[in-house]
C-alpha cells in the first residue's frame, strides 16, 4: 500500500532523517483511523517529562466544525505572520541557495493555510500547570515536559504511515483556540499537528547546515 510503512521497515536513522514536515503531500481524501492516532500517542507517552509529572494532555480534533474553526484561526494568524517582517520568506535573502529553500517553505505553508480545514486529524498537545498563568522563570523546563513527546508522536505517526507538520502559528490566537476547544485556564497549548496519510512512497533527508558550522567543543 503506497504511503504505509511499519516501524520494522524503517531503521532508526531512516526514521529520524525522513520524518519531515508534510504539507502539500498530506492526503486530504483518506480518512485516518483513530486507532492509528491513539497508537502513535501511546508511543509518545513514553517520552520524558520533568519529575515524571506526565502533565500533558492531547486533543485529537476530527469534528468537521471544530477543524474548520481551528483552520480559520490558523489562517488569520498565518496571514498576519507571513505579511510581517521576519517571516520564513524573508530569511536568508542574501544566500541564493537557502533563499530558494525558504520560498519552497512559504509555498508549502501557504498551501496548508488554505487546506487546514480539510486535514482529517488535528492534534493539539497541551501542558497542565497548577495555576492559570504560566509559571515565571524556567520556561524551558516546563515545555521540555511536552515537546519531546510531540516529536515522539510525529516519529511514531511516520512509522505508521502518517504524515505530520509541526506548527504553532495558531497560538497567535491562543485564547480563541482555547475557547473553541473548551480548555480549562490551566491547560496551555504547545503546538498544532495536522495529521494524515501522505501521498507518494517515502521522504528523503533535508538539506541542513554542516555540523562543522554549528558544533562548539567545550567553549564557544
Amino acid at each position: 500500500m503506497i504511503g504505509l510503512m511499519t516501524a520494522g521497515e524503517l531503521t532508526p536513522e531512516e526514521l529520524l532523517t525522513t520524518t519531515r514536515t508534510v504539507r502539500k503531500r498530506l492526503d486530504l481524501t483518506r480518512p485516518v483511523p483513530l486507532d492509528l492516532v491513539e497508537k502513535a500517542l501511546t508511543i509518545a507517552l513514553q517520552a520524558p517529562s520533568g519529575s515524571n509529572r506526565q502533565n500533558w494532555h492531547w486533543l485529537v480534533v476530527t469534528d468537521t466544525a471544530q477543524r474548520a474553526g481551528l483552520a480559520e484561526l490558523y489562517r488569520d494568524a498565518a496571514r498576519e505572520y507571513f505579511g510581517g517582517p521576519g517571516s520564513a520568506g524573508t530569511l536568508f535573502a542574501d544566500d541564493p541557495r537557502r533563499a530558494a529553500a525558504q520560498q519552497r517553505v512559504v509555498a508549502s505553508a501557504e498551501y496548508l493555510i488554505d487546506k487546514m480545514a480539510d486535514v482529517p486529524v488535528l492534534v493539539v498537545p497541551c501542558i497542565q500547570t497548577d495555576e492559570a498563568e504560566l509559571p515565571a522563570g524556567n520556561q524551558a523546563a516546563l515545555w521540555a515536559s511536552l515537546l519531546p513527546a510531540v516529536w515522539s508522536y510525529q516519529l511514531a505517526a511516520r512509522s505508521l504511515g502518517l504524515g505530520t507538520a509541526w506548527t504553532t502559528l495558531h497560538l497567535r490566537r491562543e485564547k480563541a483556540a482555547a475557547e473553541l476547544l473548551g480548555l480549562p485556564e490551566n491547560i496551555h497549548q504547545g503546538a498544532l499537528i495536522p495529521t494524515a496519510f501522505y501521498t507518494g512512497d517515502t521522504f528523503k533527508p533535508a538539506a541542513r547546515q554542516p555540523l562543522s558550522e554549528v558544533l562548539h567543543l567545550d567553549r564557544w
